[in-house]
């Protein structure tokens, strides 16, 4: 007999099925039972299928199946989740209640706008609420996620300079150290890609910002802090360069965490923002969505946005989708509106000074962090002694090949997930931790014990092949990141 080993050693159901076996009863009442007698027969003959070929289970195996896997899914409610440029923070749960209520689940977005007024009111003042965070005029709140906010922001830019003498403005600066999703979304939307070397600080400098400027220059999408965890010194100055240029200012909004009630991007100079909600303003963001990537824009590109819009007129709320300029929509209706609800909470929540506190709190966590660790052994990269913000970069001094990949792994092994690895791709065995403000100061002090731990373990050879707890030890890269071929016999 096989036993299992370990709580993740879970079967399949069908291979705990045994012919017989039933986990439902039908009510003893007659007349209730004569409801149930024949199940199939509420189903119309057309699409009946002959038969149904289901696992014969006990509820008892089925309950316990199902908690099992849930137990092999981690979680910011069971560990530290330091995914640097993700902002893996916690969710209140209060967010997720209201996400969940009736009003909610039962809204259809075809309903008479009548019918949800208090949906609209919500979204219509979220859309203000962002607009004062960022220093915009107005927000689109449609578009869903970080890289179509990205892809509504340089659609945009593409055609107000189009209608506006500015057809021949075909390249956008992009920084070394931009996310991917950056020089994509330029390159979807028609543009050349100018890459912009950082210095050695790790820092975007106005000067090369202005050597690369020319009359073709359509704008320039620019991270800040950037993905180093660096307040970018020279922001300002840059806008100046490219706006003297006839360009427009972008700004990625994925690490807006660190900057979140104490600086605006309005107010560097920055003409379009978009906000990841599923980040910065607490929506759950592992396991891959729904996301939720509003657009704003200063007053100049306000008939630009993506549609619909919340308009208010008379004081009745609705979705408008008349903008004399717009780019057209991105995503159907208003959006992706559970995730627009918790975000709203989540700001009523914490008010002004909150959203502040929110930032000042994360960016004291990722400082704390990276001076707990040892420098010979996780140098910083590029930056030196600056304070970072929301994230810290560093490297790791290993002569083995994969250096970066081995504690990744190795740190799964402690109960607690990996940071993000080898981004910016311009940091060597690059770890990039974001701990965000959820963490307290002894989750802090244990991860950087652990990192401590498995790099002696490197060092000393002792650490051995990793992970070794986890439900699936260490997958073949080369394989996982190749497209398999499939072969088809006719």
């Amino acid at each position: 007999m096989k036993f299992r080993q370990a709580y993740w050693d879970e079967p399949l159901l069908n291979e705990l099925s045994r012919p017989g076996r039933v986990g439902t009863s039908v009510p003893s009442d007659p007349k209730v039972a004569s409801r149930f007698a024949d199940p199939a027969s509420l189903v119309p003959a057309s699409v009946r299928r002959g038969s149904v070929d289901l696992p014969e289970l006990s509820e008892l195996q089925v309950l316990r199946h199902f908690n099992r896997l849930s137990q092999m899914n981690f979680s910011v409610e069971l560990g530290m989740y330091p995914l640097g440029s993700c902002t893996m923070k916690y969710n209140p749960k209060v967010s997720e209640a209201l996400a969940g209520a009736d009003q909610m689940k039962n809204a259809h977005p075809l309903q008479p706008a009548e019918t949800v007024q208090g949906l609209l009111s919500i979204f219509y003042e979220l859309e203000r609420s962002l607009s004062e965070v960022t220093g915009m005029h107005r927000f689109s709140l449609s578009t869903a996620a970080g890289a179509q906010g990205e892809l509504a922001g340089v659609l945009m830019i593409r055609k107000y300079l189009r209608e506006h003498g500015g057809a021949g403005r075909d390249e956008i600066l992009v920084p070394d150290s931009a996310h991917g999703t950056n020089p994509a979304s330029a390159a979807m939307a028609g543009f050349k890609v100018v890459k912009i070397p950082s210095d050695a600080s790790g820092q975007v400098r106005a000067s090369a910002v202005r050597d690369l400027c020319s009359d073709r220059t359509a704008g320039m999408m620019f991270t800040v802090p950037n993905t180093l965890g660096l307040f970018e010194g020279e922001v300002a100055e840059v806008c100046q360069a490219v706006h003297s240029a006839g360009g427009l200012m972008y700004y990625d909004g994925a690490n807006m965490n660190a900057l979140l009630g104490r600086a605006r991007p309005g107010d560097m100079g920055f003409d379009i923002v978009h906000l990841n909600l599923h980040k910065t303003f607490a929506t759950p963001h592992g396991g891959g969505g729904p996301g939720a990537g509003p657009v704003g824009v200063a007053k100049k590109l306000a008939d630009y946005l993506p549609v619909p819009v919340i308009a208010k007129k008379k004081g009745v709320y609705g979705l408008d989708y008349g903008l004399p300029h717009t780019i057209g929509p991105l995503k159907g209706f208003v959006g992706n509106s559970a995730i627009l609800l918790r975000a709203y909470v989540y700001i009523r929540l914490l008010g002004a000074s909150g959203l502040a506190d929110v930032s000042s709190l994360a960016v004291l966590a990722a400082n704390y962090l990276w001076k707990s660790l040892d420098p010979e052994a996780f140098p910083a990269s590029q930056g030196g002694g600056l304070v970072r913000k929301h994230e810290a970069v560093v490297s790791v001094k290993s002569e083995l090949p994969g250096a970066a990949l081995t504690v990744a792994k190795a740190i799964l092994d402690y109960g607690m997930h990996a940071p993000t690895v080898y981004f910016p791709l311009i940091v060597h065995e690059a770890l990039m931790l974001e701990p965000t403000e959820s963490e307290p100061v002894e989750m802090l002090d244990e991860y950087a014990a652990a990192l401590a731990e498995i790099y002696r373990g490197m060092k000393d050879g002792t650490l051995g092949p990793v992970p070794k707890n986890t439900s699936v030890g260490k997958i073949d890269e080369v394989k996982a990141s190749h497209p398999m071929t499939l072969r088809v016999h006719w």
